[in-house]
């Protein structure tokens, strides 16, 4: 191989992605440089200019090559050219195939919960990281609710100690994305996006959701440049503007309380009159609203970001309208357009399953993309429409969405892919035992 090109990684405090963007290099055996810009603003500006007016980390950097955050930089090693900028490239054309009893797919509560209980049964599994490497318990900065934390934990510190007790019992993880699963022939052939090839015996989808953004005008040019869907990471580099939170469940009402340490006024825009968050969530914003930190904007919607890369956002257009649901009403003499001044947006609007992967496998999903599993009350309520494919966590429940519940549905498919497996065993024994012995 030749000389390691130099890896350079911008990055701040308590910032989940600048963690999984040295995981990754981490993970591949790369050196690399990293500068905390917390609370160094020469530091900062200079990140800025080299990242061309990016106030986002991580900011990562080859040979001075901007690479960009950690999605660029996720999006790089699903293609492969990842390795090709650190010379890892190999001339060897032919798939790495190594055969695993079980693969996990993800490594959030669900799939690492899964990992603890399957590597206790023995059955030695492969953990693929995904491309959200610790799920989106990594970007939650006070994990309050957790069972056996009074004091709470942090959403990073939960999922590093779930890892090390995942390897303690016999878990193997490896960073990659599962790009398909074949599941026309046993065992199935899991391949991934960088083109390693795994077959297993059974396979438990854990892949989690991704956040979802908005189509609006103005998303495209500006995600990176003060639009952003993880206020942890990025709120900091924002601070005492007036920022604008979207969303009404759970994740909006945490990530505008976080935005309060930073921004001038938090405004927070619902397209409904009623949240849907937790109570506590919601008593918590109205202690802020009190304070004069928060203003709640209810019945509105974001219809477009305006702003340039070089200055940033200067203001965002909105339409309100009293019965809710504006964009539905925008011929409504009643629905109100109007532009207003933010410094920074944060998207806080809900998840996409990760399960396009399964597509073609038999397994059955629902519109929105989420997996249908047996349920019910007995054993296999883990269990797809295709034998030895099993759901837990966000890829099944659009419902509850806790860490906990994930963590339940996640020690359920290792159970039940454990019995699956002691079947698969049984009938493999039986079939040896009932081939005719040759004759004399």
């Amino acid at each position: 191989m030749s000389e390691q090109p130099r890896v350079e990684i911008y990055t701040k405090e308590d910032c989940p992605y600048c963690d999984r963007a040295k995981d990754l290099f981490d993970a591949k055996g790369v050196e690399y440089v990293t500068y905390n810009v917390t609370g160094d603003d020469d530091l900062f500006e200079e990140m800025v200019e080299r990242a061309d007016g990016r106030k986002t980390a991580p900011e990562v950097f080859i040979d001075d090559e901007l690479i960009g955050g950690f999605d660029d930089t996720s999006a790089l090693e699903e293609t492969g050219e990842l390795d090709e900028k650190l010379g890892l490239s190999s001339d060897d054309t032919d798939d790495t195939v190594e055969h695993r009893r079980l693969i996990i797919a993800g490594t959030g509560i669900a799939g690492l919960t899964a990992a603890i209980y399957a590597g206790r049964s023995n059955n030695e599994p492969l953990v693929i990281e995904g491309d959200e490497p610790g799920g989106q318990l990594t970007l939650t900065t006070d994990v309050a609710n957790y069972p056996g934390f009074p004091e709470g934990i942090s959403g990073p510190e939960l999922v590093n100690n779930m890892k090390a007790q995942a390897r303690q019992f016999g878990a193997d993880l490896v960073n990659g994305i599962v790009d398909s699963v074949d599941a026309d022939s046993r065992p199935f052939r899991v391949t991934l996006t960088n083109g390693d090839v795994y077959t297993a015996d059974a396979v438990i989808a854990a892949s989690g959701a991704s956040a979802r953004t908005l189509d609006v005008p103005g998303q495209e040019e500006l995600m990176g440049y003060g639009l952003s869907t993880c206020a942890t990471c990025d709120g900091a580099f924002f601070r005492d503007e007036d920022m604008l939170v979207v969303g009404g469940g759970d994740a909006a009402m945490e990530e505008a309380s976080f935005l309060t340490k930073f921004a001038d006024t938090v405004y927070l825009a619902h397209r409904r009159e009623e949240f849907r968050a937790e109570d506590y969530w919601i008593d918590r914003v109205n202690e802020h609203v009190e304070a004069g930190e928060i203003e709640i904007m209810k019945n509105t919607e974001l219809v477009e970001i305006h702003g340039s890369r070089e200055g940033g956002i200067d203001r965002v257009t909105l339409v309100h309208n009293d019965a809710g649901h504006p964009t539905d009403r925008l011929d409504d003499p009643e629905t109100d357009e109007f532009d207003f001044e933010v410094g920074a947006v944060f998207f806080a609007i809900g998840h996409t399953p990760n399960t396009d992967y399964l597509e073609g496998t038999g397994v059955e999903m629902d519109e929105e993309g989420y997996l249908r599993t047996q349920g019910g009350d007995g054993g296999g309520q883990t269990e797809t429409d295709v034998p030895g494919i099993f759901g837990a966590g966000d890829v099944v429940d659009y419902h509850y969405q806790q860490a906990v519940t994930a963590a339940g549905m996640g020690s359920k498919a290792a159970i039940d892919a454990d019995h699956y497996l002691e079947s698969v065993d049984r009938a493999d024994a039986s079939d040896e035992e009932t081939i005719p012995a040759a004759d004399d």
